[in-house]
């Protein structure tokens, strides 16, 4: 296996587990496609935006990582940690019972697509928790593969692009099989396997 498909599938690995899960930008995402409305708009701002908080994490914690060293090691084993934890949560999830998600509400109103696109921006953004899964846990696991990272950030972004796209371009289908509360605990045992493999991949690696 090439040195770039190897961190390349280790990030489309770690990405999909952190993108896919219940969420309010997932929802509205699932939401716009089931109306028809702005879906190839919003989709765009979703993975967009992942690209560039992803990349921020590479860049960033990359000139951490140079200027002291043996900062990556740290970070690795506390980015393990933290996808076990997560892994955990839908193992978790997956074992209780919940309530199926429903997307023909009407929580969330856009009539227009500068409505749909600031929505989107506004679930994204302000979300405390997507800088701490693409920017501190993304941008601490890429750097760990070193050269690599870049691949393992192309993996991650790939992961979006391919999750947001076939979220809001079958929604129409994917909105019956989200009603189910078995597909869901489906998900997040696969989520759940994927992340605690990850999680202790890196461990170990540090």
């Amino acid at each position: 296996m090439s040195p770039f498909l190897v961190p390349a599938l280790a990030g489309l690995m770690t990405g999909a587990g952190l993108i896919i899960a219940i969420g309010p930008q997932n929802v509205f995402v699932l939401r716009q496609g089931v109306r028809r409305e702005h879906v190839g708009a919003v989709v765009a701002v979703c993975a967009l935006s992942d690209v560039v908080l992803i990349s921020a994490g590479v860049i960033g914690l990359g000139a951490l990582v140079a200027a002291r060293p043996g900062f990556v090691t740290a970070a690795t084993i506390a980015g393990g940690c933290y996808l076990m934890a997560l892994g955990l949560m839908a193992a978790w999830r997956a074992a209780r019972s919940h309530d199926s998600l429903t997307v023909s509400g009407e929580e969330v109103l856009v009539s227009s697509r500068w409505a749909a696109i600031g929505t989107a921006i506004a679930l994204t953004w302000l979300n405390p928790h997507v800088y701490l899964d693409t920017v501190v846990t993304m941008g601490a696991i890429a750097n760990g593969h070193g050269d690599g990272k870049w691949a393992f950030a192309i993996g991650a972004c790939v992961a979006s692009l391919v999750w947001f796209s076939v979220l809001g371009g079958g929604a129409t289908k994917l909105s019956g099989l989200f009603a189910s509360v078995r597909a869901w605990r489906v998900l997040d045992g696969i989520v759940a396997v994927i992340m605690l493999g990850m999680g202790v991949a890196l461990i170990v690696s540090a």
